[in-house]
């Protein structure tokens, strides 16, 4: 069975391009983002981890931590580097993990059987302070990842573990979003001050600070 949303994120000791790492202790107290990728030197796969480079400063900024797994080794890990730092333009600043024995893969089921090898698929993992999976994302060899809805989404759990409110459809940050059906409309006028009632269980509000 798969991993689900709630399920604690699987525990591992890794060796990565900055040393042997056990994911909980590493990610301690922060969100971590952990994606798959098929394979080194691979056309998507660079522009993937160039963008996750050079956007390390938006992921820091939410207190989230990334890192990337691969089925190769290490020493490939670090004659890539290069030509990811060339494609996005910063160099590489996020750990890869050496997965030759498949063992992450496994833990977080990242093989796509269908496709007739033993590489991981785009596999993407949300998971937060407590360790727990708040978003998976899994997007075949051929398709990019949109780094731009990781964050989106990571914005939006954060926002909604700390006020009661969900978000709509194609919400990004600074929005109007919905109250929780769990509170009343007097008590999220009273919360909230301005609060647009056009169903009894769609209520709207600007996204509250904080």
């Amino acid at each position: 069975m798969g991993i689900r949303l709630g399920d604690e994120a699987p525990n591992f000791t890794a060796e990565t391009t900055e040393g042997t790492i056990d994911f909980h202790d590493w990610k301690s107290g922060t969100w971590a983002v952990l994606f798959s990728h098929p394979a080194d030197f691979t056309p998507v796969c660079t522009t993937e981890l160039g963008r996750t480079a050079a956007l390390q400063g938006a992921f820091t900024e939410r207190g989230v931590k990334t890192i990337a797994v691969s089925v190769d080794p290490v020493d490939s890990h670090r004659g890539w580097a290069p030509d990811i730092a060339d494609v996005g333009g910063t160099d590489l600043n996020f750990p890869i993990i050496a997965d030759e024995k498949r063992t992450v893969a496994e833990l977080y089921d990242m093989i796509h059987p269908g496709e007739g090898d033993t590489s991981t698929v785009r596999s993407v993992f949300i998971i937060d302070t407590n360790n727990k999976v708040r978003t998976t994302l899994t997007y075949p060899k051929s398709v990019g990842r949109n780094f731009d809805e990781i964050l989106r989404v990571i914005d939006a759990l954060q926002l909604t573990d700390r006020q009661p409110v969900s978000t709509p459809a194609d919400w990004t940050p600074g929005n109007r979003v919905i109250v929780s059906p769990a509170m009343s409309t007097a008590d999220a006028k009273e919360k909230f001050g301005e609060v647009d009632e056009v169903k009894p269980y769609l209520r709207w509000t600007p996204q509250p600070k904080g």
